[in-house]
């Protein structure tokens, strides 16, 4: 728990004794204070999504004196919570999950100038490192535009954030994918807040998704399973199906699909030493997974970095 300007402040986690809870984002390992807080602060996005997805009614905290939310630039609504404490006449800014590139579906990160960045780090490797989105996206297309030639193409990615910015790279090359009711709910928040996605949702009976999948046809699915999901369509279809996932762990895991994208909404270990760099932060924190070895890494570069868990110490 992080105590600024007299306020006891959860960050992206339910803890006992706050006044008030910070929830960066809408995925499901950060909303854990969502449903028995009384006091939330979030984005009207991502409260939004909370409601499309896990059926959550909140009402979000306006704001408290000191303390703004700055884009994250990882998904819609995705934000950081900087934190002005004149008390010891410093700023915090804890960025919650965060990625330097631009994305095609969420705006780009702000980074303010702070005395302390308290930092996630989903990849705190230096030797994970993220191609240019650009060109990531293009192999996808690529790859997408050859395997339609022959057969349907699959694609599994997390049905918030990734599978949105995979819809909007497949409209890009001239594709309309058909994608899970799942999916589709979350593309209507989506779409609410101004980002364009052409897309079919499978489930419906007639219209555009019996006029895609009378020939080859791309499809966008969260399910891990998709090589099952692969079979079942051959079976059905009687095609070819070629499977793909889109995910920043295609750098780390082999995954059984016939391609692997290294498409992520997370920055990667230089990516947060930009972000430092940028923010001219005189300490570091980790905090969250991974938080041992990325504090390790960045001593190693000459940063001034701790655990959270040694820097939220009382006294």
């Amino acid at each position: 728990m992080l105590s600024v300007n007299g306020l006891n402040i959860s960050l992206d986690k339910r803890e006992r004794g706050s006044d008030l809870d910070f929830i960066s984002h809408a995925h499901s390992d950060h909303t854990s204070a969502a449903k028995s807080s009384k006091h939330v602060l979030a984005s009207d996005q991502t409260i939004q999504l909370m409601k499309q997805v896990y059926n959550l009614d909140i009402s979000g905290v306006a704001g408290n004196a000191g303390l703004r939310l700055l884009e994250s630039g990882h998904m819609l609504g995705a934000k950081q919570l900087c934190m002005d404490a004149p008390e010891t006449n410093e700023r915090i800014v804890y960025t919650g999950d965060f990625q330097m590139q631009s994305s095609k579906t969420t705006r780009p990160i702000e980074v303010v100038e702070a005395d302390c960045v308290i930092m996630t780090s989903v990849y705190p490797d230096p030797s994970v490192v993220f191609e240019d989105k650009m060109q990531v996206g293009a192999q996808m297309q690529d790859w997408a535009r050859e395997k339609l030639k022959g057969g349907i193409v699959l694609f599994s990615a997390y049905a918030m954030g990734k599978s949105q910015e995979l819809i909007a790279l497949l409209n890009d090359a001239g594709i309309r994918p058909v994608v899970s009711r799942k999916i589709h709910g979350i593309n209507g928040v989506y779409q609410k807040n101004g980002v364009e996605l052409d897309y079919a949702p499978a489930f419906e009976a007639d219209g555009d998704f019996k006029e895609l999948i009378n020939g080859d046809f791309v499809g966008v699915t969260e399910r891990r399973d998709v090589e099952v999901l692969a079979h079942e369509l051959s079976v059905a279809y009687n095609k070819n199906v070629y499977t793909a996932v889109a995910t920043g762990f295609a750098k780390v895991f082999r995954f059984r699909t016939d391609a692997q994208f290294g498409l992520s909404d997370h920055a990667d270990f230089s990516q947060s030493v930009d972000y430092i760099e940028t923010a001219k932060a005189k300490k570091v924190v980790a905090y969250g997974s991974h938080c041992e070895k990325f504090v390790e890494n960045l001593q190693k570069e000459g940063y001034n970095a701790c655990l959270f868990s040694d820097y939220a110490k009382p006294g």
